[in-house]
């Protein structure tokens, strides 16, 4: 084989290889839930997370604060703190979206459900960490 060609075949394969890692992925309009789509758009993707979102509710000051406090389901105490634990959820989700190179992130198992499934890596561990730093923030606004 010529200089030339191998020069060409080793374009090829590099740029093969490229494309499989940027590969882009999109939810079918027939399959996208929007309650389990949390951050970014199932229709263009490259990098897609999970997130286990009851773990990272039960991580928050606020649920902390109910089962402490031993708040009644069905009060509304009961509401408004699961309202503001599911919106300190949100948030660090978000906070992640942006901060990191995943573009969307979704409901834990959601994306292997799919037919096509997707792969997606789980980052509950980055989200509660980022929950962490949220929920720091907040004790040094309180002061």
């Amino acid at each position: 084989m010529s200089t030339n060609a191998r020069m060409v075949a080793g374009s090829i394969v590099a740029a093969l290889a490229m494309m499989a890692v940027a590969e882009i992925h999109s939810i079918p309009a027939d399959q996208v839930d929007p309650q389990k789509v949390y951050w970014g758009v199932a229709t263009g993707f490259e990098k897609a997370g999970e997130v286990d979102y009851d773990e990272v509710v039960k991580a928050t000051p606020e649920y902390k604060q109910l089962k402490k406090s031993k708040v009644e389901r069905g009060t509304g105490k009961y509401w408004i703190l699961m309202s503001q634990a599911s919106d300190r959820t949100t948030r660090a989700i978000s906070q992640v979206g942006q901060d990191t190179e995943y573009d969307l992130i979704v409901a834990q198992g959601y994306l292997a459900s799919l037919e096509p499934a997707i792969p997606a890596e789980d980052i509950t561990e980055l989200i509660l960490k980022e929950l962490g730093d949220d929920a720091s923030r907040d004790d040094e606004k309180a002061k």
